[in-house]
């Protein structure tokens, strides 16, 4: 394992406790209230260009991408909203997927075999895409504030869940993708911690909050409209997976009809990210991960 520095574990450590914070009330009394997350999310900001792995061009990113993603959440004017809206997607896009300098995101684990017959694996903490994530999911997407309001969203989504569980590893068996292989090792609790806070959340605050139910709003009152965006989601979140050969796409893209699904039903962020996270955390602990080398013609 890589080795990583204190300074750049503290990065991370605060920039998920940041996410977390989204989640939490600004608190009463007072003048001014200030929201927790605007709170943590500079510090960890802060950390980041002391440990040496976030730079101007980095925060300056960030800084762009909340600019618009506010004025895509409350500006007055739908024609702003809808420029604002684009410039979100392609920052966030950008971001997620590497394209903007400014960020030496931290090597974790390197070509790491993790069951026999498996594909190496690597594992990167992405400081651009959990960022991102954060600015999204605290700017855009709809949440669940109460604890009641989420074991409801919950109850109405769990049927859901099993099926996509289902779906998706009996298609990765039947396509010679995946086979069971049950494991839990010194590894397993920080790949689930960072898979969730910098790749599920940002994924899921893109794909739903910001591109589904964006397009599900544009599409409002027109036949199938709803359908169109679910499907359009789903279609995307696999194209985004062909680097691991198309099958793994076809996998991906059925998980991603699931969180597209589950979030339309629940219109709540939560929905989506935690099927998203307990997809992957089966996926780690009980089969092939990521996938079979024979599926790849090795």
């Amino acid at each position: 394992m890589p080795p990583t520095s204190p300074a750049t574990v503290l990065t991370l450590f605060l920039l998920a406790a940041a996410i977390c914070a989204v989640w939490l009330p600004a608190p009463a009394g007072g003048k001014i209230r200030v929201v927790p997350w605007t709170v943590v999310a500079p510090a960890a900001l802060l950390c980041g260009v002391l440990a040496g792995v976030l730079h101007w061009q980095g925060v300056a990113a960030l800084a762009a991408l909340a600019t618009t993603a506010s004025a895509a959440a409350g500006s007055r004017k739908p024609a702003k909203r809808i420029v604002a809206g684009l410039f979100t997607a392609v920052l966030a896009l950008a971001l997620a997927t590497h394209w903007l300098p400014g960020f030496d995101n931290p090597l974790l684990l390197r070509r790491v075999v993790l069951s026999h017959g498996a594909t190496p694996f690597t594992q990167y903490a992405n400081l651009d895409k959990g960022a991102a994530g954060l600015i999204l999911v605290a700017l855009l997407c709809k949440r669940t504030r109460t604890w009641r309001e989420f074991g409801a969203m919950l109850a109405t989504a769990w049927p859901l869940m099993l099926v996509t569980l289902a779906a998706v590893f009996g298609l990765g068996m039947g396509l010679g993708l995946v086979r069971p292989d049950v494991k839990w090792s010194g590894l397993t609790t920080q790949f689930i911690a960072v898979n969730l806070f910098f790749t599920v959340v940002a994924e899921e605050a893109f794909f739903r909050g910001l591109l589904q139910e964006r397009l599900a709003a544009a599409l409002d009152g027109t036949r199938y409209g709803a359908c169109l965006a679910v499907a359009v989601s789903a279609v995307l979140f696999g194209a985004v997976h062909l680097g691991g050969g198309p099958l793994f796409a076809l996998m991906a893209g059925v998980a991603g009809l699931g969180y597209a699904v589950v979030y339309q039903w629940t219109r709540r962020i939560e929905a989506a990210i935690l099927l998203h996270i307990v997809v992957n955390a089966v996926h780690f602990i009980f089969f092939t991960y990521p996938s079979l080398l024979k599926a790849h013609g090795a």
